[in-house]
Formats: C-alpha cells, structure tokens, sequence
C-alpha cells in the first residue's frame, strides 16, 4: 500500500477477509475483520491488503480510546450490517444434494441441493454473531448477564460444529468451546 490510510477505511485481507481500519500506529494498522470478530495488527506494507474504501489519515488527535473504537465499530456494523460476505463450500459439495428420507415408506423423500442447505447454515452463523455483537453492546444487560447470554451462544455454535465438514474455509467455521484444558 502506497498511502497511509484513516481510521474507518475498509479493507480486503487475503486471508482475513474484509474488515475496517480502527487505529493506526507508525508501521501497522489494526483492523477489525468480520470473519474474526476481531482486530488484527497487519503491517502497513502488507501486499496481501487491499483497499476497498479509503478515509484519509487526520492529523493526530491524541489517544484513541477504546469508547473511540466502540462507537466506530456500532457506526459501522449499523451501516453494513446487511452485507453479505461469499462463504465458499467445500468443493465436494458443490452441485450435490441431500435426501431425506422418512422412517415411512408411504412418504416421499426429499432431496435438496446441499448449497441451498450451505446457504442457510451461513446465514444462521451470520445472524447468531449479530445476536452476539448486539448483546455485547447492549446498555441495558451488565456484565454477568451478557456472560451467560454469550455462553449460550458459545453452546449453540458447538452444537453447529457438525456442519464445519460443508466449509471450505476453517476461518468461516463454527467454534464451540474447547474441551481442552
């Protein structure tokens, strides 16, 4: 990257995917990425980064803080919250179907094409991690109460894990909590 780019810049990660600039230091920015729900510090010459929206750097203020970075991150899930990021599928999956076929030999099965199925396996990932930045921000649950919701969200992705085998991509997978210690 030839320019220095501001906060609020979106960005595309070769490996990380699409995410927005939140601070910048001298020789790196950290970045916010979707795919994650995290912030990465990623070299300013990083050839693996692309810009896809550019905000100009300002002259520095001081400190960011971390409301700063809060405010930032609700502005922009607010803006973006309906983009969609292109999940691949394993390629052994591609154009395959699955059948359901009742217990009853008098019903019909049911074949439905695994990408439809994929489909709405990403969806229900998509909207799960919304209903988590969502209770994160929320003003009225304290800290305990989020605790907990987030540990039912915890649950249910472990529970989700089985379908990881449909994802091209281990970073687009559902992670559980380990059962390492």
């Amino acid at each position: 990257m030839s320019t220095s780019l501001g906060i609020g810049s979106r960005v595309d990660h070769l490996h990380f995917g699409r995410g927005v600039v939140v601070d910048t230091a001298s020789e790196f920015y950290i970045i916010w990425f979707k795919s994650q729900q995290d912030t990465k510090s990623i070299s300013k010459d990083f050839a693996g980064l692309k810009t896809l929206e550019e905000v100009e750097a300002a002259a520095s203020e001081g400190p960011i803080t971390i409301a700063d970075i809060e405010q930032a991150l609700n502005n922009i899930l607010d803006q973006r919250l309906h983009d969609t990021q292109v999940v691949p599928i394993a390629l052994k999956w591609k154009r395959g179907n699955m059948i359901l076929k009742p217990g009853d030999s008098t019903m019909a099965t049911k074949e439905i094409p695994i990408e439809t199925f994929f489909h709405k396996i990403v969806m229900l990932r998509d909207k799960l991690r919304v209903m988590e930045q969502k209770i994160n921000a929320h003003k009225g649950l304290d800290d305990s109460d989020k605790v907990e919701l987030q540990q039912y969200i915890t649950s249910v992705y472990g529970t989700l894990t089985t379908f990881n085998v449909l994802f091209k991509e281990t970073i687009h997978q559902f992670k559980g909590v380990s059962t390492k210690d």
